[in-house]
């Protein structure tokens, strides 16, 4: 039995990997599970490391170092992967301001930690280490301890009081929503909410009866128009077709609108009349409404497509398809003109077999390239991610220089 306790009890690199690796699991299964409807995920990970500590399991502080750092800068790494294709986009829609509020919960917490650690007693980087407990905020405590270790000082008692108060953090915000929710927000709200999702879009059938908009292009009504909203399909004389935006709609024309359920009054006076048909259940068959036209979805695997509107790629207009719903994580969202493309975009593509095909070229389509990314980029772009985060940036007022650390940079 020497083996397994030198697997498990004796310092080395095996053993670092194998209780780490252990806690990992042990973590992550128990994170699936629910209490009163609400499970913890990956933050049990965090707790399951609690408690191995608490029973006598540690491994070598090196090792323990390195686990540290690495996992830090692939978290912040990959979680700037995830937001980076929307990120400079976002400061267009209100990101000035949410990052205005996020400035001010920063300095309203610090003023707390130093008034807090004069009132109490604790030392400062101890509470400096609560409050990124208390939020729940891993890369501000890994800020926090490489800016301690820059200044000579002691860089690892911000971790204790970042465990000792991340539990509360956690169950702290977990109770806060569910009361909010609780108190201040009613039932009736929510479903409000829910069904005037402006990303939840909704299938309609119409009728043109509206002799304001007999003899105009698709174009012209649809700058006419306030809401928005995608032709899907045109039905005339029997025909189905996939209208361009410079197709003229005639008296009785039939057409199939995506668009947002609250827009479909509006719409119903700008085109005449709504039919009753319910075209939003999930077992129609939308290939079988018409035997030429074929609805597939497409993913957007081409690199320079991510960050372009899709209405400059003139997709309909080149190839006589049309574009109804976009996926992403998810979400559903109106495939209008001004919709920015991102990487992983899932597009519902209506059109001729033929035309679709040439479609996906232009798309891409490759989904194996998305399950099977360039390790060689993601591991350079984590190497200038720690060149950027060494780089010192002199403050006037600051002694030492201020680096972004493992956290900032990557």
């Amino acid at each position: 039995m020497e083996w397994l306790y030198s697997l498990f009890l004796e310092h080395s690199a095996l053993q670092a990997v194998v209780v780490l690796s252990l806690i990992s699991a042990i973590g992550l299964g128990l994170g699936r599970v629910h209490f009163w409807g609400v499970s913890l995920g990956v933050t049990f990970v965090f707790f399951a490391g609690i408690l191995a500590g608490h029973f006598g399991l540690s491994v070598d502080p090196q090792m323990l170092n390195y686990a540290e750092s690495f996992g830090l800068v692939i978290f912040v790494y990959s979680l700037g992967l995830q937001v980076g294709p929307g990120f400079f986009s976002s400061f267009r829609k209100g990101g000035v301001t949410l990052n205005m509020l996020a400035l001010g919960v920063v300095f309203l917490g610090t003023l707390l930690t130093v008034v807090a650690s004069f009132a109490t007693g604790v030392s400062l980087p101890d509470m400096v280490g609560i409050l990124c407990g208390a939020t729940t905020n891993t890369p501000a405590l890994g800020a926090a301890q490489q800016t301690l270790k820059q200044m000579g000082m002691e860089s690892n008692t911000p971790a204790l009081g970042c465990a000792v108060a991340y539990p509360m953090g956690v169950v702290g915000v977990i109770l806060a929503v569910l009361l909010i929710r609780r108190v201040l927000v009613r039932k009736e709200d929510l479903e409000i909410k829910e069904k005037d999702d402006a990303n939840k879009t909704y299938i309609a059938a119409f009728q043109v009866h509206n002799p304001a908009i007999f003899n105009k292009s698709i174009k012209d009504i649809a700058h006419m128009s306030y809401p928005k909203f995608v032709i899907s399909r045109l039905w005339r004389d029997g025909h189905v077709s996939i209208p361009t935006s410079d197709k003229v709609l005639k008296e009785g024309d039939r057409l199939l609108v995506i668009t947002a359920e609250k827009n479909a009054l509006a719409l119903t006076v700008l085109f005449g009349e709504q039919e009753n048909t319910d075209w939003n259940k999930e077992d129609i068959d939308w290939n079988a409404i018409d035997s030429d036209l074929v609805s597939q979805r497409i993913v957007v695997t081409r690199p320079e497509l991510n960050g372009k509107k899709l209405g400059a790629l003139r997709l309909r207009n080149h190839y006589g398809i049309n574009i109804s719903r976009v996926y992403r994580s998810g979400v559903q969202l109106l495939a209008t003109p001004e919709l920015i493309l991102q990487l992983g975009d899932r597009l519902t593509v209506v059109g001729e077999k033929a035309a679709i095909q040439n479609v996906e070229k232009v798309l891409g389509n490759a989904v194996k390239s998305l399950k099977e990314p360039n390790l060689v980029v993601i591991f350079i772009g984590i190497v200038l991610g720690l060149a950027l985060g060494a780089i010192p940036f002199s403050i006037p007022g600051v002694s030492t220089p201020v680096k972004l650390g493992l956290a900032g940079g990557p």
